[in-house]
């Protein structure tokens, strides 16, 4: 409870200094996220109006959910990269890997590694919807469809999101 008392001290403060310096928050965008289990879920004043509560948060590309868990973030990256990937594949008739490598490299493969180190992705059905992406990716590819994934990757000197932890090229 001395958290909360601190918390709201502090917002209460903020408060004077805008008003002292004639600004004013925009209530609407101001949010609280209780992060973690054990959190008291306490009501927060700023000028006088009660904050809203929120359950995830976009910030720098990246989702921060209030239970601290990626798989919001995976399925996110997941769709955005699948979305690119349709779109490389309505517009492109070619399956020459000189055409669809480098298209995949410069557009999708990027989704896929955005600040994985920060927002890593621990649990092995979150790193398996990724890596569907990059499956998707290579089997339209000439010559390497009757191949499995693993040789695919060998053959396009890719490494997996599994095992390569977003490291891009071999």
């Amino acid at each position: 409870m001395k958290d909360v008392n601190k918390l709201q001290a502090d917002l209460d403060k903020l408060t004077v200094c805008a008003s002292t310096s004639q600004m004013r928050f925009n209530i609407d965008k101001c949010k609280v996220m209780h992060l973690a289990a054990n959190n008291w879920h306490a009501a927060y004043v700023l000028e006088g109006v009660k904050l809203g509560e929120s359950l995830v948060k976009k910030d720098l590309g990246v989702l921060v959910y209030h239970r601290l868990n990626n798989s919001m973030q995976c399925q996110s990256v997941a769709s955005k990269a699948n979305r690119i990937l349709s779109c490389i594949k309505r517009g492109m008739d070619s399956q020459d890997r000189n055409v669809l490598l480098p298209l995949y490299k410069a557009l999708v493969r990027p989704q896929l590694e955005y600040v994985v180190k920060f927002w890593a992705p621990v649990h092995k059905k979150d790193v398996l919807e990724l890596e569907k992406v990059q499956r998707r990716a290579t089997k339209p590819i000439k010559g390497l469809k009757d191949l499995s994934y693993e040789k695919r990757l060998n053959e396009l000197n890719l490494l997996s999101l599994l095992r390569g932890g977003g490291g891009g090229e071999r």
